[in-house]
C-alpha cells in the first residue's frame, strides 16, 4: 500500500469513524483496497483514465451504477475523479474451472448485462468496438517504436479480415472483460464486477471473451452459444463467432503489447503477451479463410 493511497482513501468524507485498510490483490489497471468503517465493508478503487485502453472512469462509474439497478453487481457508495467506492460482496472469485461448473446461472447474467442494463443506463454511453481498439494500439505501438513492430502491419491486415468476417452485427451493452477474476460467488448467487472496459458491442464479443478466457472446450462453446441463443447454431453464426473471439485474443494481446511499455504495476507483460499471441495465432489459423 503507498502512503499517497492510504491518505486518499482517509481523506474521503464519507467516513464514520476510524477505518481499517488492507490492500486486496489484482487489478491491472487500478488499485483496489478493502476498507472497514465500524461494521462496514467497502471496496475503494482507485484509477485515472487510461486513454490508451479507453478505459474513461466517468463510463465505469455510470456502467457500475446501471449494474446494480440491473442487481448484477455491487452498489457505488461514492466517486470522484479517480475514485470509485463499491459495497463489498462477501464471496470467492471464481476460477475458470468454477467459470465452466457454473455455466447455466454464467450464461443467465450475461443476459442480463446485454439486456437489463442498457435498460437502467442513463448519461453519455460509451462503444467498445473491438476492430477500433485493435487499429488504436497498432497506432500507439507504432508512435512508440514497439519491440512488435514487425508484426504489427501484419496484426492489422488481419484485423480487417475479422471485422469483415464477423458481421453483420448484434449490438447489446456488453462488459467487454469476463476473465474469471470478475465473476463473484456469494454462496448463493453470483455477481459480477470491474466494468471498465463495458460499452456497447456484439454479444459475441463477450461470448468469445468467455470461453477464451476460461478455457472452454469445443463441447462447452457449442453448449454455450446454443443456451445464449435458445436455437442450434448454423454455420453462418458459427463463423461470426469464431472470427470475435479471435479478436478477442488479439485485442487481449495488444492490451498486453501496450501495457508493457506504459504499466507501472508489476506484472510480467512480457510473458502474458506471448501466451495470449501464440493463442491468437492458434486461433487465426483456424479460421476458413
Amino acid at each position: 500500500m503507498s502512503d499517497k493511497h492510504i491518505q486518499i482513501i482517509k481523506s474521503l468524507p464519507i467516513w464514520k469513524g476510524k477505518i481499517e485498510i488492507r490492500g486486496l490483490k489484482g487489478g491491472l489497471t487500478n488499485q483496489n483496497y478493502l476498507v472497514k468503517d465500524d461494521d462496514n465493508k467497502l471496496v475503494v478503487r482507485l484509477g485515472e483514465d487510461i486513454i490508451e485502453h479507453n478505459i474513461i472512469r466517468s463510463n465505469e462509474v455510470l456502467s457500475s451504477k446501471a449494474a446494480f439497478d440491473a442487481g448484477i453487481a455491487p452498489e457505488v457508495i461514492y466517486h470522484s475523479n479517480g475514485i470509485l467506492v463499491l459495497n463489498y460482496i462477501e464471496g470467492k472469485t471464481l476460477s475458470n474451472v468454477d467459470v465452466r461448473k457454473n455455466i447455466d446461472k454464467i450464461i443467465h447474467l450475461v443476459k442480463k448485462v446485454h439486456y437489463d442494463v442498457p435498460k437502467k443506463l442513463f448519461g453519455p454511453a460509451m462503444i467498445f468496438w473491438v476492430f477500433h481498439v485493435i487499429r488504436n494500439y497498432i497506432n500507439f505501438l507504432e508512435n512508440k517504436k514497439s519491440n512488435y513492430s514487425s508484426i504489427l502491419n501484419e496484426l492489422a491486415s488481419n484485423c480487417e479480415i475479422l471485422e469483415g468476417m464477423s458481421s453483420p452485427y448484434q449490438i447489446v451493452y456488453g462488459h467487454n472483460d469476463l476473465l474469471p477474476a470478475n465473476f463473484l460467488d456469494d454462496g448463493s448467487r453470483l455477481w459480477l464486477i470491474d466494468w471498465e472496459y463495458s460499452g456497447f458491442n456484439s454479444p459475441l464479443f463477450d461470448l468469445g471473451g468467455l470461453a477464451s478466457n476460461n478455457n472452454f472446450s469445443p463441447d462447452e462453446e457449442n453448449y454455450l452459444l446454443e443456451n445464449y441463443f435458445d436455437k442450434k447454431i448454423n454455420s453462418e453464426l458459427q463463423i461470426q463467432y469464431s472470427s470475435m473471439k479471435c479478436a478477442s485474443l488479439l485485442r487481449e494481446t495488444m492490451w498486453s503489447m501496450v501495457s508493457e511499455i506504459t504499466s507501472e504495476i508489476d506484472f510480467d507483460y512480457k510473458k502474458y503477451t506471448q501466451e495470449n499471441l501464440n493463442k491468437y495465432q492458434e486461433s487465426f489459423k483456424k479460421l476458413e479463410i
